[in-house]
């Protein structure tokens, strides 16, 4: 065989050997690219439902967060309110007629004077008070209506200011008065 017959047989081998060694470099290729797409794919699903689970949680936590603030504003306008009802039974007690307070306070004084000796009210109610009992005018208190009686050395203390009385009965009641005003 001559020189040229074995240069052509030894470029046809390598001629198949690089086409074979071509056809294996892109099916691995392909491999490659087919294995990375579904990786890529695997990457982009797993990103998608933490996305949507991202976009559930801040909806929830939006939702909470304006639920919550509905609640308080609705609380706050039900406090404004129960306040001006509380302010509007303090002015309709500064407004007492003048008999009908005077009515109150001897009813308080009568059922309260037996063992104490002091009394004390507010300065416009002085003379009513006077009036009404034979215990010793201790002197004026800050209030809206009412009296405060003591014994003689401090140790008993009955507190029958309006304001008082009208605190504790507003505190008592405040379910009950909130369930009628707002069902």
């Amino acid at each position: 065989m001559g020189l040229e017959a074995i240069v052509e047989e030894i470029k046809a081998r390598g001629k198949a050997e690089a086409n074979k060694i071509s056809k294996e470099a892109k099916k691995e290729a392909s491999q490659i690219i087919a294995d990375a797409q579904s990786r890529a794919e695997k990457i982009k699903e797993t990103k998608k439902e933490a996305v949507a689970a991202d976009i559930q949680r801040l909806k929830q936590q939006e939702l909470s967060s304006a639920n919550l603030e509905v609640k308080r504003a609705l609380l706050n306008a039900r406090k404004e309110i129960l306040d001006i009802v509380y302010e509007k039974a303090v002015e309709a007690i500064r407004n007492f007629p003048a008999e009908k307070n005077e009515e109150l306070l001897k009813a308080i004084i009568e059922k309260n004077e037996a063992g104490n000796s002091k009394v004390y009210s507010r300065s416009e109610d002085k003379a009513v008070v006077n009036k009404l009992t034979k215990l010793k005018y201790a002197g004026e208190i800050d209030c809206i209506g009412g009296v405060v009686i003591e014994n003689e050395d401090g140790r008993v203390y009955l507190d029958f200011k309006y304001d008082t009385i009208l605190k504790e009965t507003s505190e008592q009641s405040l379910k009950q008065v909130s369930d009628i005003l707002f069902g």
